[in-house]
């Protein structure tokens, strides 16, 4: 009898998945033959201001390419994406894409004839945009100068960037984000969570993904490794390693603004953001992610215990860290304020993912230059100074040192970051 009841459960989800897979598959051309009317100059600049809040030019431009013409390399696990010109060429761009054409690819990841978008472009969080957003939002694409740039095709390995392969993971794990209904929950609040969720696309970068780079929608901020680039973004809702709450607000916007404050400050790709999109955003705006950010429940289990690295492992960081680090980040890991942070009490030196410890000592640390911080400092990078057994060492003794503790960094996980493969 439960061979049976197991045989009906696998019958219908093989059956559920079929649907999904056949309805995904439809496809609708929503080309058209005239471009669409100027939009009002309001509408652009709009439209400009949400261009930034996405900080759609990040992906949509290549390097020394012109602006919002594609052409960018996403590389994913399973193969390099190239994103798409975005300017109103009518040959190669969006310049005989409807209104509706756009905003079914924002809201369902969907190209104007009808073919499936891969999931790096993150129309997961999109879809929350409400249609004036994502008109203004076109009106501005709209406005830029025309690129005849060809879009690339994907070079996903076979079969993940075809369409009955998009088709399967859009019937697995695709849901369109949809804002909270609650009438009593305070606008600023709804205003962050709009943001964060949607146009902000948090969690393409804070959420963590399984095994096919699905996460758990437009607000998962449990934290997870930026697939390909070796950084972990951390989790906005564990008092551990990000979240907020306990933060007062003008500290968060201060953050989010000027990309540090007296508690901390960002680097990797968390400054890019900073300066080339939330700089940018009104005080209102980033007042209203501020308020969201320390809104989240805080998660409350405690962390496990954790050996100790070897003695003669933390001997040898400290050797290191005293003739590399201690002049600039002080004896007892105290920084200088309003300088250098403090490894010291730092959470972000004892996550239990070590990668941004690791990409920080090899690549280097840079805090973004804005307008309210316009000459940040800079950590030197050590790939070519320290060998993978050094930064090991070095790593493990600024995490387990002052008081610290936290699980021991090998010289594999180093050369890891450094792309390569011990022997």
């Amino acid at each position: 009898m439960k061979w049976r009841w197991f045989a009906a459960v696998v019958a219908l989800a093989a059956l559920a998945v079929g649907a999904g897979f056949a309805i995904q598959l439809r496809r609708e051309p929503l080309l058209q033959a005239m471009p669409p009317a100027p939009a009002s100059a309001d509408q652009v600049a709009r439209g400009a201001y949400l261009a930034r809040a996405g900080h759609c030019a990040g992906c949509h431009t290549a390097r020394g390419g012109p602006a919002y013409a594609g052409g960018r390399a996403i590389a994913t696990p399973f193969g390099s994406v190239y994103t798409p010109n975005l300017t109103p060429d009518a040959t190669t761009g969006l310049g005989r894409w409807s209104g509706a054409a756009f905003r079914r690819a924002l809201h369902d990841g969907r190209s104007a004839d009808g073919r499936l978008l891969a999931p790096v472009c993150p129309y997961p969080n999109f879809s929350l945009l409400t249609r004036d957003d994502a008109d203004d939002l076109f009106a501005y694409l709209r406005s830029l100068p025309a690129v005849a740039q060809p879009n690339r095709p994907s070079a996903l390995r076979f079969p993940y960037g075809t369409q009955a392969a998009l088709a399967v993971w859009r019937a697995l794990f695709f849901e369109p984000a949809q804002m909270p209904r609650d009438a009593s929950r305070p606008a600023a609040l709804n205003r962050g969570a709009y943001l964060v969720g949607g146009l902000g696309h948090c969690s393409a970068c804070h959420g963590r993904r399984n095994a096919w780079q699905a996460n758990g929608g437009a607000w998962d901020l449990s934290g997870g490794v930026i697939a390909m680039q070796g950084w972990y973004a951390p989790a906005l809702d564990d008092p551990r390693q990000a979240g907020l709450a306990d933060w007062p607000l003008a500290d968060i916007v201060t953050l989010l603004q000027t990309g540090r404050n007296a508690r901390a400050s960002v680097s990797g790709p968390m400054a890019m953001v900073v300066a080339r999109s939330l700089q940018f955003l009104s005080d209102d705006d980033l007042l209203a992610i501020a308020t969201y950010l320390k809104d989240l429940p805080q998660r409350t289990s405690q962390p496990p215990r954790v050996a100790p690295p070897p003695a003669a492992l933390l001997e040898r960081g400290r050797a290191v860290y005293r003739d590399h680090c201690a002049a600039c980040h002080g004896d007892q890991g105290q920084g200088s304020a309003g300088a250098v942070p403090a490894l010291a009490g730092n959470r972000a030196v004892v996550m239990p993912v070590a990668d941004n410890v690791l990409r920080m000592i090899l690549g280097g640390g840079f805090a973004p230059a804005t307008a309210g911080d316009p000459e940040p400092y800079g950590m030197p990078p050590f790939a070519t100074t320290l060998g993978n057994e050094d930064i090991a060492a070095v790593a493990n003794y600024i995490r387990n040192a002052w008081g610290q503790q936290a699980p021991a960094v090998t010289a594999y996980d180093v050369d890891r970051q450094r792309g390569g493969v011990l022997p």
